[in-house]
């Protein structure tokens, strides 16, 4: 007997992912598998936009009556200006992963920043906010990780990264409690930390390992990695082998993901087990 799909209404609510390219992604599976479980009449798709096409892309969505689109590199920045309305987070962090159509025109915002703060609190619910954090990288994810984590009141941010003007920069636009290091001090940073976040591409498929010795990091520490290509990276297990907690970097990629599908069909979907291995699966 023939399988027959889940069929869409004349009424259904259409979301996608605006980005360029778009076709490595798992948004598409995380939602769908949302849709499924919550029975919505709705779909969310893939959009490959050029970045010489954004605007035209952007409007043209809006107009057809699509309920918004998560944004991915490298429009995260060029969509802002595209927004009639911009939230705290998107202002503060630079960037905008996420658009809302409406009869009032696109709202912007960034839950990246939601994203991070919810994994870590669901992966490390014993992490001491108290004690000072480590943050390598200056990009995007840094940006939306730092604003986490002062707006949870660490006492100091240390950031490192390779290149040390981009980190003062990033330091400069933050303001509080940060500390700027060069990236050959990543490791004595380490010193009396309860949180270490990787947020560059290092240990990535593909990329340069991660070169940061963790004998300086005490044993109740917790080490989170962006990375989720491998999901257990070289960081996290060391990290592991260590005592410390460790936390994959896909479980950002579900939890920013809920405030977005909440704001296109309703329902704050659940981060569970049994979605995690389905947005890892290929079936």
């Amino acid at each position: 007997m023939i399988s027959v799909p889940r069929a869409l209404s004349g009424k259904a609510r259409v979301a996608g992912l605006i980005g360029w390219p778009v076709s490595h992604s798992r948004s598409p599976r995380l939602h769908g598998y949302w849709l499924a479980e919550h029975g919505i009449d709705g779909a969310y798709v893939p959009l490959p936009a050029a970045p010489e096409k954004l605007e035209p892309a952007v409007r043209g969505l809006a107009a057809a009556g699509l309920a918004g689109v998560n944004v991915t590199i490298p429009h995260k920045q060029a969509v802002l200006p595209l927004c009639d309305r911009v939230d705290d987070a998107a202002r503060r962090i630079g960037a905008v992963n996420l658009l809302v159509f409406g009869e009032d025109g696109i709202t912007g915002s960034n839950t990246d920043s939601f994203g991070f703060m919810a994994n870590l609190k669901a992966a490390a619910p014993a992490w001491n906010a108290a004690a000072p954090a480590v943050l390598l990288g200056a990009g995007g994810g840094a940006r939306a990780v730092a604003v986490g984590l002062i707006d949870a009141g660490v006492p100091e941010l240390r950031l490192a990264n390779r290149n040390r003007a981009r980190t003062e920069q990033l330091a400069a636009e933050l303001g509080g409690a940060v500390t700027v290091l060069a990236w050959e001090e990543r490791a004595a940073a380490l010193a009396g930390a309860g949180l270490v976040v990787n947020s560059t591409s290092l240990g990535m498929g593909g990329q340069p390992p991660l070169d940061l010795a963790l004998d300086d990091l005490p044993g109740d520490a917790v080490v989170a990695d962006l990375v989720y290509s491998p999901l257990e990276t070289a960081l996290l297990v060391a990290a592991r082998a260590r005592g410390c907690v460790g936390v994959d970097g896909l479980g950002m990629l579900l939890h920013q993901a809920r405030p977005c599908f909440a704001a296109w069909f309703g329902p704050d979907p659940q981060v569970t087990e049994d979605l995690r291995a389905f947005v890892l699966g290929d079936g």
